[in-house]
């Protein structure tokens, strides 16, 4: 369904941002992230002389290599554009990330780590929506290993209670993964 009719508008900024995951030969999985700022108007820029309408201000790309534990082995920063000659000096940093683990707590561990001064805001921002899709890279393979474990040892599954569809009372949960339903008869 598409969004009410707006008010008269002018467009001024686009931002696109893009995840895209990966299975690699060799067993690892690469995630990456892709921020593209625009303006539909050119304005003055100390460091960069000019930013033209449609040029991008800001062109930023982050790839994290996870393994099955989506355990963050390897970081690559990139950035091709940005308003200030100095931003491409704090790529370096984030490699802090490396040996952390995607899940719970990961982005009060991002914002410890790569927070304020000590980061990039616009890479930053994107490491949260970069775990969501790291996990949806990765499902196929841990629905995998997790049908593989002996019953008993399996967790439930993480999917159950994280959004309204897989409320654990509802009926998805109930047709999915019964023996996690605790709806009524």
């Amino acid at each position: 369904m598409p969004l009410p009719t707006p008010a008269q508008r002018k467009h001024l900024h686009t931002r696109k941002v893009a995840f895209t995951g990966y299975e690699r030969d060799d067993g690892l999985f690469d995630v990456e992230g892709h921020l593209v700022d625009t303006k539909t108007y050119s304005f003055p820029n100390k460091d960069r002389t000019e930013i033209k309408a449609g040029e991008p201000i800001h062109n930023m790309r982050i790839r994290l290599t996870v393994d099955e534990t989506m355990t963050v082995r390897e970081v690559a920063v990139a950035i091709d554009d940005s308003p200030f000659n100095m931003c491409g000096n704090i790529t370096p940093a984030f490699d802090v990330l490396s040996g952390m683990q995607i899940g719970p707590g990961w982005n009060r561990r991002v914002r410890e780590k790569l927070g304020g001064v000590k980061g990039c805001t616009h890479l930053v921002e994107m490491l949260a929506p970069i775990a969501t899709a790291t996990y949806q890279t990765l499902y196929p393979a841990l629905k995998r290993r997790r049908e593989n474990l002996p019953e008993e040892e399996r967790d439930k599954p993480s999917l159950i209670d994280g959004c309204h569809a897989m409320d654990s009372s509802g009926e998805l949960v109930k047709e999915r993964w019964p023996e996690y339903y605790v709806g009524g008869e």
